[in-house]
């Protein structure tokens, strides 16, 4: 696998461990240790330097935000005046705490963003009085996702 232009060695069992962590990190490294037949502190070394590598960086919960009243999701298309404008548009698309995505892109917009909305309204909210009020947003395209039919990470 090649990282950074530097290529990292993963052999089978990295890629195991790998497996299981992202399928439950909260899995014990003891339970992960004795189903692959190597030591805890073997797990431990594998994950430091895949850690310090850049191949793997934190953990992290994921919150369910249809349960917290959340309930529609859409991908916004952001059109700028102008490219030199990117920089501050995502400063001030980083101060909306919706905005859960932003990525710069090729094609017809400026940047992509994934937001999270309680319901249309909220969208619609958000769109008129947040997002196109960001200077030099000259127009947006919205799309609403009608459900997330796959979610996952890259495969090992």
């Amino acid at each position: 696998m090649k990282i950074n232009s530097l290529l990292i060695e993963i052999d089978g069992i990295d890629k195991e461990i790998l497996r299981y962590l992202m399928d439950d990190a909260r899995k014990p490294i003891l339970q992960i240790a004795n189903k692959i037949g190597i030591s805890g502190a073997a797990i431990h070394q594998r994950l430091k330097k895949l850690e310090q590598s850049g191949v793997i960086s934190g953990s992290k919960f994921t919150v369910n935000p249809k349960i917290l009243g959340y309930n529609t999701m859409a991908f916004i298309g952001v059109y700028l005046d102008k490219a030199s404008r990117n920089s501050e548009a995502v400063k001030e698309l980083r101060k909306i705490p919706e905005v859960l995505e932003c990525h710069y892109t090729t094609g017809n917009w400026s940047v992509l963003i994934k937001i999270i909305c309680r319901d249309n309204e909220h969208l619609m909210q958000l769109l008129n009085t947040k997002i196109q009020a960001i200077e030099g947003v000259s127009r947006t395209e919205t799309f609403i996702s009608l459900d997330q039919q796959i979610d996952r990470q890259i495969q090992l």
